[in-house]
C-alpha cells in the first residue's frame, strides 16, 4: 500500500514516521525547500511540544470543536509526545502553564527529531497542484510539473496560513474544497492586537512581566489572566496578548479595550500606600521623575500624559485626589482595540476543513475514501502552551494508525 502526505511539517512528519515504520510506503510532498520549517519558528525558537497535562485539562484548552478531538487526543495524549521525543533523544522540561520544551531550548533538536523519525519515507519537493479522484475515492496528486503519482491513500497535512514565510499557502483548504467539503472560514487566531491610536507605540519594545491583562467588550469580561505581554509599534503582543486573542471575534474588536493592571499583586488602597511612600522619598523632585520607583522609564512619559498632572509639577504639592488617581491608572491602563494583526504572523489559524465531515478517530474524509486530513488544516484550535502542536501530532498518529492497519491488520 502506497500514501501521499502533502505537507513535509510537524503532522506530515509524524505521520509519515509511523507509516513508514510499519511497512507503508510513504512519499511527502514539500513546496518549500526544507521540512518543518515552522518549527523553529514555535516557542520564539524554543518550541513549546506539548502541554504536561491529562486528556480532560488538555480538551478544556481546545477553543474550536474539542468534541471532535476526544479519541485522537485519548489515543494519543501529552505523555505520549513527551516520551517520544524522549526516545529520539531530545530532554524535555516542563515550565510554567505546564509547557513543555526542550532541556537545549533549541527548537532544532525537535525539527531533527521528526526528520529522523520520518527518515524511512521519501521525500519530494515538489508543489502539489490537485488531487486526482477516481468517483468516490481518491488516487494520487498532479504535480506543478505535471507530473501525476498515484497512491491507495493521499494525507493532506499543509497547515493553515499562519506563518506564510515558513510555507503555509491555505492550499489544503482549496483541496478540501475540490472534493467536496465545507471550509470554515480561516481566521487568525493566537495573534498580536492592534491598539486605536499610539500609546502602544511610544512604548514599543517595553515588555511587562508578572502583570493581569483583561479584554472587555463593553461592560462584559471576555478574557483576564496574569503573566507576559509587551508594547510594539502597532499595539501589543506576548504570551498573554496572544492567549487573549482566542476570545475576541474579529467583528467585535473595535468595541473592545485591554486593560492592563500593572501591580496585580496590590489592592488599590495598597498601591495608594506604596504611591505616597515613594512620593515621600521624591519629595524634592517634579512630576516628571514621580514613577521612576514605580515604572520602567520607557512607560513614564505615557503614564504621565494619562495621569494629567503637569510635569513641573513639585511631588510634595500634588494632590491626595491626583495620588488616588494614579493608583487607579496602573491598576486600569487601558488601550483602545482596533483589530487583529496580519493572519500570515498568526501562531494558528482557526478555521479550515469541517469536522463533520471527518471521522474523529481515523481523520479520513467522510465523502471522498483514502483521503485524510490532519493537523492545522483541519477546523480545530487551542489556546497557547504546546496544545496545538499536541493536536497535530494526535492527530497524525490517528490518520497513521487506520492506514496501519488496512495495510497490515495490525495497530501501532
Amino acid at each position: 500500500m502506497k500514501t501521499i502526505i502533502i505537507g513535509g511539517g510537524a503532522s506530515g512528519l509524524f505521520c509519515a514516521g509511523f507509516l513508514a515504520k510499519n511497512g507503508v510506503e510513504t512519499i511527502i510532498f514539500e513546496h518549500s525547500s526544507d521540512t518543518a520549517k515552522k518549527i523553529l519558528v514555535t516557542g520564539k525558537g524554543r518550541c513549546n511540544v506539548t502541554n504536561n497535562c491529562d486528556e480532560e485539562t488538555f480538551l478544556k484548552n481546545v477553543r474550536t470543536n474539542p468534541k471532535f478531538l476526544y479519541s485522537a487526543i485519548y489515543g494519543f495524549p501529552p505523555h505520549r509526545t513527551m516520551e517520544f521525543f524522549e526516545d529520539m533523544g531530545v530532554a524535555l522540561k516542563t515550565e510554567r502553564g505546564r509547557r513543555v520544551f526542550p532541556v537545549s531550548d533549541k527548537a532544532q533538536d525537535i525539527k531533527n527529531a521528526l526528520e529522523r523519525h520520518a527518515s524511512k519515507a521519501k521525500v519530494i519537493y515538489s508543489d502539489v497542484k490537485e488531487l486526482i479522484f477516481d468517483g468516490e475515492k481518491v488516487v494520487g496528486v498532479l504535480c506543478a510539473d505535471g507530473k501525476k503519482y498515484y497512491a491507495d491513500n493521499v494525507v493532506v497535512a499543509t497547515g493553515g496560513l499562519s506563518y506564510k514565510r515558513t510555507g503555509s499557502t491555505g492550499d489544503g483548504y482549496r483541496f478540501a474544497a475540490r472534493a467536496g467539503h465545507t471550509v470554515i472560514k480561516p481566521t487568525a487566531s493566537l495573534v498580536p492586537l492592534v491598539e486605536n491610536g499610539t500609546k502602544c507605540r511610544r512604548m514599543m519594545g517595553l515588555s511587562l512581566k508578572n502583570v493581569s491583562l483583561t479584554i472587555m467588550h463593553g461592560k462584559k469580561k471576555l478574557f483576564s489572566e496574569q503573566g507576559e505581554m509587551l508594547f510594539t509599534h502597532f499595539g501589543i503582543s506576548g504570551p498573554l496578548v496572544l492567549s487573549a486573542s482566542c476570545h475576541i471575534k474579529d467583528k467585535d474588536i473595535q468595541q473592545c479595550t485591554a486593560v492592563i493592571d500593572l501591580k496585580p499583586a496590590l489592592s488599590e488602597e495598597v498601591l495608594y500606600k506604596r504611591i505616597c511612600s515613594d512620593f515621600e522619598k521624591l519629595h524634592t523632585k517634579t512630576a516628571a521623575h514621580s514613577l521612576d520607583m514605580l515604572l520602567p522609564k520607557s512607560m513614564t512619559e505615557t503614564m504621565l500624559a494619562e495621569w494629567g498632572v503637569d510635569k513641573t509639577k513639585p511631588v510634595n504639592q500634588i494632590t491626595r485626589a491626583e495620588r488616588q488617581s494614579l493608583a487607579k491608572l496602573l491598576k486600569n491602563f487601558t488601550i483602545p482595540l482596533n483589530s487583529k494583526y496580519k493572519i500570515d504572523i498568526a501562531v494558528i489559524t482557526s478555521g479550515g476543513v469541517s469536522t463533520k465531515e471527518l471521522s474523529p478517530a481515523t481523520m479520513e474524509s467522510k465523502i471522498k475514501s483514502g483521503l485524510y486530513f490532519i493537523g492545522e488544516v483541519i477546523d480545530t484550535d487551542a489556546y497557547t502552551g504546546g496544545y496545538n502542536l499536541q493536536i497535530a501530532f494526535s492527530t497524525a498518529f490517528a490518520c497513521a494508525g487506520d492506514i496501519v492497519e488496512k495495510a497490515t491488520g495490525k495497530s501501532i
